[in-house]
């Protein structure tokens, strides 16, 4: 009796997004996060490719085999637990979000039917707009809904890729497409990248950023006194620290009287330790201040290319520090790059990215809490 080793081997990306694998290298942690990303954000696509390809080996004789049968079974049970742990995401985003209301609404026809990040037809993109003197990485992308509002509230995004790679209209775009066509003006931009530019350079970018949109903001529809900044991976970086060195004339050269502060910050899946081989005072939470923007950091609890102890660490030290809201919350089974697909996860963290702006907006922000999945062990100490 032979085994059905194709089927096998395929069965293994179904059973891998379960475990909790540590930290890795950026070439191994990055491979993992590659190979499991569809099947941990796209559990109903997975269901129908595992249901088509358990048929056809049904079908051909291939599931006589004992083993053949323990693994499907296995694997099966390991998808059942990936799509749980994703449909968790809202109830562990309101117990981190505490007293603030948390929308429960998903659009399911859309992660269902349409889960990949096109463009709805409400959205315009105009694109390539210049905000610094760097030609190409300097450029940004602008959503608006086609009404062209005015007095909208901004999100700004950056994009990961260890500060060497990505590239604007790559990331968030589920989160940045469904704010536009709520009323946001949402901006996206590239930002010089290594080995062609260092720390200081990336964070004088960010600020270029949100010194463009108090610029020329309010002739895009937007409102230059409510801007979120957000970012994915080293974007989360590269937004905490442009954040928490609001209005430093070190990192603003040429326009140091203009004002880089910002009404709220979301980190997604960020890397808050040191940059590369600097010193710690390239760490966000070197830079912690009592007057910081309030603060919502998501992390998946397993993450393989950014630490979420990294993470936590951070929330906690700037909770201990900041006057303002700061809310920490680690994503059951959710890994580095989450934001890719409209997912029962990644709807849940935009309801939740909404939430927490219209409580800055509002009020400024009040003290914060964090909240972990039941499997995360509690920092030492605890």
């Amino acid at each position: 009796m032979s085994l059905p080793y194709g089927y096998l081997i395929g069965l293994i990306v179904l059973v891998l997004p379960v475990l909790r694998l540590p930290r890795l290298p950026i070439l191994p942690g990055t491979a993992v996060f590659l190979v499991t990303i569809a099947v941990i954000e796209l559990p109903f696509i997975a269901v129908a490719a595992f249901a088509a390809s358990t048929g056809l080996a049904f079908a051909e004789g291939d599931l006589d085999s004992p083993v053949a049968i323990g693994a499907a079974a296995l694997a099966a049970a390991c998808l059942a637990l990936t799509a749980w742990r994703g449909m968790r995401t809202g109830r562990v985003l309101q117990v981190a979000m505490g007293d603030t209301p948390v929308p429960t609404r998903l659009p399911y026809w859309r992660i269902l039917l349409c889960p990949f990040a096109f463009r709805p037809g409400s959205v315009e993109r105009v694109a390539d707009l210049s905000y610094g003197p760097a030609g190409e990485r300097n450029l940004l992308d602008l959503y608006r809904h086609r009404s062209r509002p005015t007095g909208a509230p901004v999100l700004i995004h950056f994009h990961g890729g260890y500060y060497a790679m990505g590239r604007k209209n790559s990331q968030s775009l589920p989160m940045l497409h469904r704010l536009a066509a709520q009323g946001w003006v949402c901006v996206s931009a590239n930002y010089r990248l290594r080995p062609d530019a260092g720390f200081e350079d990336h964070v004088v970018d960010a600020k270029r950023v949100v010194a463009w949109v108090r610029a020329h903001g309010r002739a895009w529809g937007a409102d230059p006194d409510r801007i979120v900044l957000t970012g994915s991976s080293a974007g989360a970086h590269m937004s905490a620290l442009a954040a928490l060195t609001a209005d430093d004339p070190a990192f603003q050269p040429g326009f140091e009287e203009v004002d880089t502060s910002v009404s709220a910050v979301v980190g997604l899946g960020g890397y808050f330790g040191p940059y590369f081989d600097r010193d710690e005072q390239t760490s966000p939470l070197a830079r912690v201040r009592p007057d910081a923007p309030p603060f919502l950091i998501v992390h998946g609890d397993h993450d393989t290319a950014a630490s979420a102890a990294d993470a936590r660490r951070f929330a906690e030290g700037l909770r201990a520090v900041s006057e303002q809201k700061v809310v920490y919350a680690e994503l059951p089974g959710g890994q580095h790059g989450f934001d890719k697909f409209h997912s029962p996860r990644f709807e849940a963290v935009v309801n939740a990215v909404e939430a927490f702006a219209e409580e800055a907006f509002a009020t400024g922000g009040v003290a914060g809490r964090t909240i972990r999945s039941s499997a995360t062990p509690a920092p030492r100490g605890r």
